[in-house]
C-alpha cells in the first residue's frame, strides 16, 4: 500500500510538473536514461531510482509511465568503458530470470516493475534545405493581388501561389482564399532549427504557448546559429501574414509554433517530446529533416520516438491524431531512396516529394514506394520565395523537399479550418483521392490494381489546394484503423543475433540474367480479413532480415496477387554497409485500395558481384486499412522491439516455399525517366530481344552491323571447314559425337550447354545487351533498372515478366495449399539492373531540400 501511495503522489507531482517547460539538460556532467514503468509493478519509481542510483528528472514528454532519469558521469577511467546504470539493470534482469535465484525478491520485483531502459545519446538530424540555384525573374500577379487586397511586395514572385508562366503548375490556393478559407484556428508546429517570432511576417501568427527550444532548453525557439533560418523559411510558407512584408503564406491566418531540435545533437527523449509538444492544440507537425541523404545510410526513429509518434496518432487532438508531414529527402542525385528512411516510410507520415515550377521532377527529390504526394519547390532555375530570419528579411533561395513539405502543411491547414474533425487517416485518404496527375506521359506512372495511377517520383500526384479543400468539405470520415500482422517466414533455419550475427537462410543466387535471386510467398485469405476486422487496404509494411556483404547491391520487390509490383529497395551504389537488413521495415502505398487476398511474393536479388554474397533469412508483413465494424476497432499498441531473428513471441513459418528464379536544383527537371525502368521484350524476340533497342541508338548501329557480319563470316568458315573434313572422310557413315555437338551449336545451344552456361554464347548475348536511351542523357532520377521478360511460357510468367512493370493482366499462380506450386523448371525474367549516379553533389546540397 505504501508503494502504491508513493507512486501516486509522485505521478501527480510529476504530471503537474510536466505542464511546465522541460528541464534543461547537462550532458557534459550527467548521463541520461529513459525508464518505462509497468503500471502494475510492485516497486515504486522512487525505489527503482534508489536501486539504479539515479535522479528522477521528469516525465518523458507526453509518454505515460516513461520517466527521464540521470546519473552523474563517472570519473574518466581509461580501463573502464562500461555503464554502471546499464550494468545494474542487466544484472537484476538476469538474476530475476535465474531458476536458482528465485528467492531474490529485489531482482524479481525490479524486473516486474520496469519494462524498458534506454540510455540517451545526442544525435544530429539533417535539414533538407535546397541546393543553390540562381532564380530567374518571376512574373507579376497583379490581378489576383488587387482582387484579394494583397499588398505583400514579393507576392508577385511567389510562383508556387500564382504561376503565370506555367499556370497548371502551382498550389492552386487563391480559389480557396476567395472562399474565405485562410487557415483560421489551425496551429502547425515547425519542428526545425527555430522560428524567428520577431519577423514582421510571422509575429502576429506566432504561437508561443506550443513552442519550445529542445536544443538549449528554453521557452522560445530563438534561431541563434548563423544558419538557423530553415524553420523560419518553412514557417513563412505556411503562415506568413497578409501585410506589407515579404510574401504570403498558404494558410496566412493560421498559427505556427516553433520547436527547435536541429541546431545541435539531440537525444531520443527530446526528439520524442518535440514530436508530441502541444499535441492537443497542434494539428500538424511539419518535419523537413531526417537522417543524412547520402545514399548510404539506413536509419529510422528509435523505439522511444516510435512510441511518441504513435502516442500522437492515438491521443493527439483528442484522439483524432496528430498529422505528421515529412519531406521525402534530397538524396535523389546520390542514388538515395526514401524507403531507407524510417521517418518517411512510416505509415503515420504524409511523405511529400518535390516538383519544380515546370512540373518536372528535380534531381534531388527522392523516389520510393512510400511517397504519397508531391508539392511544388525549387528546380529548373527557380526557388521558393518566403520569409527569412530577421525582422524584415525575405529570401528567394528556399527550396528542396524541405519547401515541398510546408507547402503541403499549408494546404492541410486550410482543410482543417473547414473540417477540424478530420483524422490523420482522413488527410491521407484525401491526398490519395485528390492528388492531380502531372506529366501523364512520364514512364514512371503505373496503373495500380484499382485503376489509380501511381509513380515512385510523384506518388499519387501533385497536391492541389482547390481539389483538396473542396473534397474535404463533403468528406465522410473513414472508419477506424484495422491491421493484419502475418506470421514470420523463416527460410532455411535463418537466424540473427543482436550483434548482426547471421546464419542459415536461403543463399541469394547471383547467376546471370534469369538466374538471380530468391523468391518467397505468403498467402492472405478471406478468413484472415474477417478475423482481423479488416475491410480495405491502405499501407503495407514489409519487414526483412537479409545478411549481405554490401547492402547497396540488394534489390527487393513485392508482387501482389494482382501482379502489381512495389520496388521496395533498388540498388544504391554508395551503400557499402556489411550489416545487411537486420529487420528493416519497408513501406508501400502503391497497393492502396487493392484486394489483398491471394499470394504475395517477395523477390530478393543482388548485383551478382563475385565474392559479395548474401542470404535471405526471412520476412513478415503488416497490412493496414479500415475496419469492417467500427465498434470492434482498437488502438494499435507498439510491440516490444525485437533485435534478433526469429522475433520472440512469434511462431515462424518454416515450411513456406522459396523459389530460386531459374533463368537539387541547378539541373533541369525531367519527366521522361522511370525510377525503376525495365525492358519488356515480347516472347518472339528470343535471345536478341534487345537488338531493336540497340539499333535505335545511332552510335551503335555500325557496331551492331559489324558484329552481325563477323558472325556470318565465322559460320561460313565453320561450314566450309566441316564440308572439307567430310570430303576426306568418305568412309564415315555417321558423325562422331563431338562433331554432332558442334552441328547442334550452329543452330543454338544444346540443353546441356545451356545448363552449363555456354560462355561463348553468353558473351555474344551480352554484346547485344540493351543500351539505355539515357546513357548519354542528363539522368535526373539516378535510379534506372533494366530487365528482360522470360521467353518460356511457364506457370509464373504473369509475375516473372519484368518484375518492375505493372502491366501484367493475369495474377500469379498461387503457391500455397492445394492451389498449385512452382516447379523446378519455372523460368523468370532477368532482373539485371544498372543504376548510376551521374551528378556530383556538394556536402551542402545533401543537407538541403
Amino acid at each position: 500500500m505504501r508503494c502504491l501511495s508513493i507512486s501516486l503522489v509522485l505521478f501527480l507531482a510529476y504530471s503537474a510538473a510536466s505542464t511546465l517547460s522541460p528541464t534543461r539538460r547537462s550532458y557534459h556532467s550527467h548521463d541520461y536514461y529513459v525508464i518505462e514503468l509497468d503500471p502494475h509493478g510492485s516497486i515504486s519509481l522512487t525505489d527503482i531510482a534508489d536501486i539504479l542510483e539515479v535522479e528522477v528528472v521528469e516525465q518523458a514528454g507526453e509518454l505515460a509511465n516513461h520517466w527521464l532519469v540521470r546519473a552523474e558521469k563517472p570519473e574518466l577511467n581509461p580501463f573502464r568503458d562500461s555503464d554502471r546504470v546499464l550494468e545494474t539493470f542487466k544484472t537484476l534482469q538476469s538474476r530475476s530470470s535465474s531458476l536458482s535465484l528465485r528467492s531474490d525478491d529485489v531482482a524479481r520485483h525490479f524486473a516486474s516493475s520496469i519494462k524498458f531502459l534506454s540510455k540517451q545519446r545526442p544525435r544530429q538530424r539533417v535539414k533538407r534545405a535546397p541546393p543553390p540555384i540562381s532564380p530567374a525573374d518571376g512574373n507579376l500577379a497583379r490581378g489576383i493581388a488587387e482582387r484579394l487586397g494583397i499588398t505583400d511586395p514579393l507576392f508577385k514572385d511567389q510562383w508556387h501561389l500564382v504561376n503565370e508562366e506555367f499556370p497548371e503548375h502551382m498550389m492552386n490556393v487563391t480559389s480557396v482564399w476567395e472562399m474565405g478559407i485562410t487557415g483560421k484556428g489551425v496551429i502547425s508546429s515547425l519542428v526545425d532549427d527555430g522560428l524567428d517570432y520577431t519577423s514582421l511576417d510571422l509575429k502576429d501568427n506566432f504561437d508561443a504557448t506550443n513552442s519550445y527550444d529542445f536544443n538549449d532548453h528554453e521557452d522560445l525557439p530563438t534561431p541563434k546559429l548563423w544558419d538557423d533560418h530553415h524553420g523560419t523559411r518553412c514557417a513563412g510558407q505556411v503562415a506568413a501574414g497578409k501585410n506589407t512584408a515579404c510574401g504570403l503564406g498558404i494558410a496566412y491566418e493560421s498559427k505556427v509554433a516553433g520547436v527547435r531540435i536541429l541546431s545541435g545533437p539531440i537525444t531520443d527523449v527530446d526528439e520524442a517530446s518535440a514530436l508530441n509538444y502541444g499535441y492537443q492544440d497542434v494539428s500538424i507537425y511539419s518535419c523537413s529533416w531526417g537522417p543524412a541523404d547520402n545514399g548510404e545510410s539506413m536509419e529510422g526513429p528509435s523505439q522511444l520516438i516510435k512510441k511518441a509518434v504513435l502516442n500522437g496518432i492515438n491521443n493527439g487532438r483528442g484522439g483524432k491524431g496528430s498529422i505528421f508531414v515529412f519531406a521525402s529527402g534530397n538524396g535523389g542525385a546520390k542514388g538515395d531512396q526514401c524507403n531507407f528512411d524510417g521517418y518517411t516510410n512510416s505509415i503515420y507520415s504524409v511523405t511529400v516529394a518535390a516538383v519544380d515550377h515546370q512540373g518536372l521532377h528535380p534531381p534531388y527529390s527522392e523516389a520510393c514506394a512510400a511517397n504519397m504526394v508531391v508539392a511544388y519547390s525549387s528546380g529548373s532555375g527557380q526557388h521558393i520565395v518566403t520569409t527569412d530570419k530577421g525582422e524584415d528579411k525575405c529570401t528567394n533561395s528556399h527550396g528542396g523537399t524541405s519547401a515541398a513539405a510546408p507547402n503541403a502543411v499549408g494546404v492541410f491547414a486550410l482543410a482543417m479550418e473547414v473540417r477540424p474533425e478530420l483524422t490523420w487517416r482522413d488527410i491521407q485518404h484525401l491526398c490519395v483521392e485528390t492528388a492531380r496527375m502531372i506529366n501523364s506521359n512520364d514512364p514512371d506512372w503505373e496503373i495500380t490494381a484499382v485503376g489509380r495511377p501511381y509513380s515512385y517520383k510523384y506518388g499519387f500526384g501533385v497536391l492541389d489546394a482547390g481539389l483538396f479543400v473542396s473534397a474535404a468539405k463533403e468528406w465522410s470520415l473513414v472508419k477506424p484503423q484495422a491491421w493484419i500482422e502475418t506470421r514470420t517466414i523463416q527460410l532455411n533455419n535463418g537466424t540473427m543475433t543482436e550483434d548482426y550475427g547471421y546464419s542459415g537462410g536461403h543463399f541469394i543466387s547471383q547467376g546471370d540474367g534469369d538466374n538471380k535471386g530468391v523468391m518467397s510467398a505468403m498467402t492472405i485469405t478471406s478468413d484472415m480479413l474477417q478475423e482481423n476486422n479488416f475491410e480495405s487496404l491502405e499501407h503495407i509494411n514489409v519487414r526483412v532480415w537479409i545478411g549481405h556483404k554490401k547492402r547497396g547491391d540488394v534489390e527487393i520487390v513485392l508482387i501482389s496477387p494482382n501482379g502489381v509490383k512495389s520496388v521496395l529497395a533498388g540498388q544504391r551504389q554508395a551503400d557499402k554497409d556489411q550489416n545487411g537488413f537486420p529487420g528493416w521495415t519497408f513501406m508501400s502505398v502503391k497497393h492502396w485500395g487493392e484486394n489483398p487476398v491471394g499470394d504475395w511474393i517477395l523477390h530478393v536479388s543482388d548485383q551478382g558481384i563475385p565474392g559479395v554474397n548474401g542470404s535471405f533469412l526471412g520476412w513478415n508483413m503488416i497490412f493496414w486499412g479500415s475496419s469492417i465494424d467500427a465498434t470492434k476497432a482498437k488502438p494499435y499498441e507498439l510491440p516490444e522491439e525485437a533485435l534478433v531473428f526469429p522475433p520472440p513471441n512469434d511462431t515462424p513459418i518454416t515450411d513456406a516455399p522459396t523459389i530460386t528464379p531459374t533463368d537539387q536544383g541547378v539541373a533541369p527537371g525531367e519527366n521522361t525517366n522511370s525510377t525503376f525502368s525495365t525492358s519488356t521484350p515480347t516472347p518472339d524476340e528470343g535471345y536478341f530481344s534487345d537488338l531493336s533497342n540497340l539499333l535505335s541508338s545511332q552510335k551503335w548501329f555500325f557496331v551492331a552491323i559489324g558484329l552481325v557480319i563477323v558472325f556470318v563470316v565465322g559460320i561460313s568458315i565453320f561450314l566450309w571447314r566441316r564440308k572439307a573434313a567430310q570430303t576426306k572422310r568418305r568412309d564415315y557413315e555417321s558423325l562422331p559425337e563431338n562433331e554432332e555437338t558442334a552441328l547442334r551449336q550452329t543452330g543454338g545451344l544444346s540443353h546441356q550447354a545451356r545448363s552449363q552456361g555456354a560462355g561463348r554464347t553468353k558473351e555474344l548475348y551480352d554484346a547485344f545487351g540493351e543500351v539505355s536511351d539515357d546513357e548519354d542523357a542528363d539522368e535526373e532520377t539516378h535510379l534506372t533498372m533494366g530487365g528482360r521478360r522470360m521467353s518460356d511460357e511457364h506457370t509464373l510468367s504473369s509475375f516473372h515478366s519484368g518484375f518492375l512493370d505493372d502491366d501484367d493482366s493475369e495474377p500469379p499462380t498461387p503457391l500455397n495449399g492445394n492451389r498449385g506450386r512452382l516447379d523446378a523448371s519455372t523460368s523468370t525474367s532477368s532482373l539485371a539492373r544498372n543504376y548510376r549516379d551521374d551528378d556530383v553533389v556538394s556536402d551542402d546540397e545533401k543537407t538541403t531540400s
